[in-house]
């Protein structure tokens, strides 16, 4: 079954590739890998989940975060490699939490990410991950991702 018809059963779909805030791209295939730059909960173009998990954002929204800044590095990854149905693997993920001082449920937060990525791509998303807490993010995001992809 098609990453599309996936996410369609889950009531999701791939997102619009954001457009870059800056002087970057929002991936970029080397090889055989596609490295995604940041990416946030931005939905085409509308913010979701702004400030601090542990504060202004519950545990169960900054995991609705992660999952969407997962979709939108999926879309970043279908668009440097030319469509989603070339992405071989899922290698590694890298999740940053805009938390509280003494939060230390980084990694719950986190499977927001994992748990789309395994549902989706199986076991070719069985990846190596980190899950970082920090004082701040751009935007003030609750989460910002960055996912290297094995493409074909």
């Amino acid at each position: 079954m098609s990453i599309e018809k996936k996410l369609e059963a889950l009531g999701l779909a791939l997102p619009n590739v954001p457009n870059p805030v800056g002087n970057y791209r929002p991936a970029k295939q080397v090889g055989t890998l596609v490295f995604t730059s940041g990416q946030t909960a931005r939905i085409n173009g509308v913010r979701r989940f702004v400030g601090k998990v542990g504060r202004e954002v519950s545990d169960e929204d900054a995991y609705l975060s992660a999952r969407d800044a997962a979709l939108n590095c999926i879309a970043c990854a279908g668009w440097a490699a030319g469509g989603v149905q070339r992405i071989v693997q899922v290698v590694k993920v890298t999740g940053f939490v805009n938390c509280i001082e003494g939060y230390e449920k980084q990694p719950a937060v986190i499977n927001g990410a994992s748990d789309l990525i395994e549902a989706l791509f199986g076991t070719a998303g069985a990846h190596a991950r980190s899950a970082i807490g920090v004082n701040a993010l751009p935007s003030n995001v609750s989460v910002e991702l960055e996912i290297v992809f094995e493409v074909k």
